[in-house]
C-alpha cells in the first residue's frame, strides 16, 4: 500500500532563489538612513504585501496556474493554496531564500522569478515611501516649530518694546546714567552757589552805589558808620540787612527766629527807604550833585544788568537741575522695576531657548532626511539583489517516495504483528494437557493425538506452497519498487 501511494502521488518541483540584502552605498557616517527597521521585520512586512490576494491573483492569471482547480473552487481557496506553496526563510542577517513549489518545473522557476522581482521592487518602493514620509513629517514639524518660534519671538519683541529701558541687561547702563546725572546735579548746584555768591556781591555793590546816589546833602559825607550799619543811610542799611538775610538762609531754616527777626528789620528799613523816596524840592546843590554823578548811574545800570543776567543763569540752572532730578527719578524707577521683570523675562527666554533648540534639531534632522530621501530615490540606499537566480529544478522535491515506502513497510509490519497478537490473545482453545490443567485445575486422565488423513496433509502442503509463492512474489515486487524509489543506482554510480 505504501509503494502504491508513493507511485500514485504526483511530483512536486521547488525552485529557489537567494536574495542578498546589499547595504547602502554611501557610509552611514555621511548619510544616515531614515529606514531603521530590522531586515526581519521588513521582510515580514514585504511578505504580507507580496502574498496579498491582489498580487497573487495577478500571478495566477498571468501564468494560468491551477487551471483545473479554478473551475471547481473559489479564488480565495486558490490564493490560499498558492500561499501555502510560497516559502520565505532568512538564512543570515543579510540574505534570505525565496521558493515556490509547483507540479511543473518551468512554472516553478517563472513564478519564483516573478516573486523575486516583486520583492525587489516592493522593497525599493517601500523604502522610498518611508523616506518620503519621514521627510514630509519632519517638514511639517519644522513648519510648526518655525511658526511657534516666530510667535514667541513676537511676544519677546513686544515685551522688550513695552519695557524698553527697564530690562535687566540695561540695568548697568541705567545705573551709569544715574551716576552721571548725579554728578551733573552736583556740578549745577556748585555753579548755582557760585552764581548766588556773585549775586550777593552785585546786590551789595548796587546798594552801596544807590546809597551814594540817594545821599542827601544835609548829611555829611563823613558821618561815622560801623559794621552794623549804624549811622548809614536807610538804603545802605537795607542792603546790608538783605545781605545778612541771605547768609542766614544758607545756614538756617526759614522758620528760625534769627531769620524772622531779620525779615522784620528789612520791612522797617524798606518803609524808611520808601519815605525818603517821596518827592522833595530840589536844591541847587542836589541838582548839581545829580548832574555831577553820571558815572555812578552808569555803574549802577551795568551792575543791575549783570545782576539780571546772573538771575537768569540761576533760573536756567535750577530748571536744568529739576530736569536732571526727574531723569534720575525715572531711571531709579527703572532700576527698581528690574527684579519684577526678571522673572517674566526669564520665563520667556526659557521657552524661547527650548523652542529654538527644538527648531534647530528639527532643521538638522529635516536636512538629513531630505538627503536620505534623495539617496533612496537614486537607488543608493539598501537594496535587494538576486545572488542565485531561480533555476528549473532537475528532480522533484516531493513526494519522498522512499520515506513513504519505508513508512508503508513499517506500518505493514506493525499491523501484521498487531493482528497476530490480537488473534493469539483472542484464541481461547486448549491445545495440550498442560493448558487443561492450568485452566481447569483438574488432572488429565487421557489425551487423544491428532490424526491427519492424506487429504489433510495434501491441503497443508498446498497452503505452504501458496504462501511461499505469494511471499516470493511480494519480495520481488518490493525489491523492484525499492530499486526504483530508493537512490541505490546513484550510490553505485558514485
Amino acid at each position: 500500500g505504501g509503494c502504491a501511494v508513493a507511485l500514485w502521488l504526483p511530483n512536486k518541483y521547488m525552485s529557489e532563489t537567494l536574495i542578498l540584502v546589499v547595504p547602502q552605498r554611501v557610509p552611514e557616517a555621511y548619510v544616515r538612513s531614515t529606514v531603521t527597521t530590522p531586515i526581519e521585520d521588513r521582510l515580514r512586512s514585504l511578505t504580507q504585501q507580496i502574498m496579498s490576494r491582489t498580487r497573487l491573483e495577478r500571478i495566477v492569471e498571468d501564468f494560468n496556474l491551477y487551471a483545473s482547480e479554478r473551475g471547481k473552487r473559489p479564488m480565495e481557496d486558490i490564493v490560499e493554496m498558492m500561499r501555502g506553496r510560497i516559502a520565505v526563510r532568512a538564512t543570515k542577517s543579510d540574505s534570505f531564500i525565496l521558493s515556490y513549489t509547483s507540479d511543473d518545473p518551468q512554472i516553478a522557476m517563472k513564478v519564483t522569478q516573478r516573486l523575486a522581482t516583486l520583492f525587489i521592487d516592493e522593497n525599493l518602493q517601500d523604502r522610498t515611501m518611508m523616506a518620503e514620509g519621514t521627510n514630509q513629517f519632519l517638514q511639517s514639524q519644522l513648519e510648526e516649530a518655525r511658526a511657534r518660534l516666530i510667535e514667541h519671538e513676537k511676544k519677546l519683541e513686544s515685551f522688550r518694546r513695552r519695557y524698553s529701558g527697564q530690562l535687566p541687561e540695561q540695568m548697568q547702563s541705567n545705573l551709569q546714567v544715574m551716576q552721571n546725572s548725579q554728578m551733573q546735579v552736583t556740578q549745577i548746584q556748585e555753579s548755582v552757589n557760585r552764581d548766588r555768591d556773585r549775586k550777593l556781591v552785585l546786590e551789595r555793590q548796587i546798594s552801596e552805589l544807590q546809597s551814594q546816589s540817594h545821599r542827601v546833602t544835609e548829611r555829611p559825607a563823613s558821618a561815622p558808620t560801623d559794621g552794623s550799619g549804624v549811622g548809614a543811610t536807610p538804603s545802605a542799611q537795607l542792603a546790608l540787612a538783605q545781605q545778612q538775610l541771605r547768609l542766614l538762609e544758607l545756614r538756617l531754616k526759614p522758620e528760625h527766629p534769627d531769620i524772622v527777626r531779620q525779615r522784620r528789620l528789612i520791612q522797617e528799613l524798606e518803609a524808611k527807604v520808601a519815605a525818603e523816596a517821596l518827592p522833595q524840592p530840589l536844591t541847587a546843590a542836589g541838582a548839581g550833585e545829580a548832574v555831577a554823578d553820571p558815572d555812578l548811574a552808569r555803574q549802577i545800570g551795568e551792575l543791575k544788568a549783570e545782576l539780571l543776567n546772573v538771575d537768569r543763569q540761576i533760573a536756567a540752572k535750577q530748571a536744568e537741575e529739576t530736569r536732571i532730578k526727574d531723569t534720575i527719578a525715572n531711571y531709579q524707577s527703572r532700576v527698581e522695576s528690574v527684579p519684577g521683570l526678571q522673572s517674566e523675562l526669564t520665563e520667556l527666554m526659557r521657552d524661547y531657548d527650548t523652542l529654538q533648540d527644538q527648531y534647530k534639531g528639527l532643521l538638522r534632522k529635516n536636512e538629513e532626511s531630505r538627503i536620505a530621501a534623495n539617496l533612496e530615490r537614486r537607488s543608493g540606499g539598501e537594496q535587494f539583489r538576486i545572488l542565485d537566480p531561480a533555476r528549473v529544478p532537475e528532480r522533484p522535491f516531493s513526494p519522498n517516495r522512499s520515506f513513504i515506502a519505508l513508512c508503508g513497510l513499517l506500518a505493514g509490519l506493525g499491523l501484521a504483528i498487531g493482528l497476530a497478537g490480537s488473534l493469539e490473545f483472542r484464541d481461547r482453545s486448549l491445545r495440550s494437557d498442560q493448558d487443561v490443567m492450568m485452566v481447569l485445575a483438574l488432572p488429565v486422565l487421557a489425551s487423544i493425538p491428532i490424526i491427519t488423513t492424506n487429504a489433510e496433509r495434501r491441503r497443508r502442503r498446498q497452503l505452504r506452497l501458496t504462501v511461499s509463492a505469494t511471499a516470493a512474489t511480494l519480495l520481488v515486487v518490493g525489491g523492484l519498487v525499492a530499486w526504483k524509489l530508493l537512490p541505490w543506482h546513484r550510490v553505485f554510480e558514485r
